[in-house]
This record gives C-alpha cells, sequence and structure tokens, in this order.
C-alpha cells in the first residue's frame, strides 16, 4: 500500500508581495530601504517605497488613522503623482515607527 501523494502546491508569491513581507517584518531592513531610495532615488522611488511601507505596516486607513491624517488625502498623497508635505511624511512615519534622519554624505 502506497501513501497518496499530497495535492498541495507550493505556495509561491509574489515579488511585491515578498517584498512587503520583509518590509513588514523587520523595521530595520524597511527603514534601510527608505533610506536608499531617499540617497540614490527620484520621486517616483520615493512614492513606490512609500506605497509598499504603508501597504507594509497596516494598509492607508490604519495609517492616516494612527497619523491622524485624513485617508482619502493619504491615498492621493501617496498617488503616482503624489508629493507629500513634510509634515505628512512625518507623520506617516511616525505611524509605521520610522522616522526622518540626515548623515554626513561619504
Amino acid at each position: 500500500m502506497t501513501k497518496a501523494r499530497s495535492s498541495r502546491r507550493p505556495i509561491s508569491r509574489s515579488h511585491e508581495e515578498a517584498t512587503i513581507e520583509s518590509l513588514r517584518r523587520d523595521r530595520k531592513f524597511a527603514a534601510a530601504c527608505l533610506d536608499d531610495v531617499l540617497a540614490d532615488g527620484d520621486q517616483q522611488e520615493l512614492m513606490l517605497a512609500l506605497r509598499r511601507l504603508s501597504e507594509a505596516f497596516g494598509g492607508v486607513p490604519t495609517l492616516a488613522r494612527q497619523a491622524g491624517l485624513d485617508a482619502t488625502t493619504l491615498y492621493r498623497t501617496l498617488s503616482t503623482d503624489g508629493n507629500p508635505e513634510l509634515r505628512t511624511l512625518r507623520a506617516l512615519l511616525g505611524a509605521m515607527g520610522l522616522r526622518l534622519s540626515a548623515s554626513p554624505a561619504v
């Protein structure tokens, strides 16, 4: 008598899902990714990073509530055409447990 093979498929996920999970699990990794974008990226890369971070840390409605921001405004701010004010960026990052900082250029 042989054992029946399991019909389960290996779990697979997209690169985007894996990245968001990594950001969620490790705040130091999340901070390092954002720092890299701030150092070398452009506006579009920053907005993409902020959208990924937002998803990783609870989604826009949750973060908006925690940051004291309007969710609709935050969705617009994080859109591809978004241009967050410093106040909004600081509030959003604070809700994620992150903050902006500066360091000497190498």
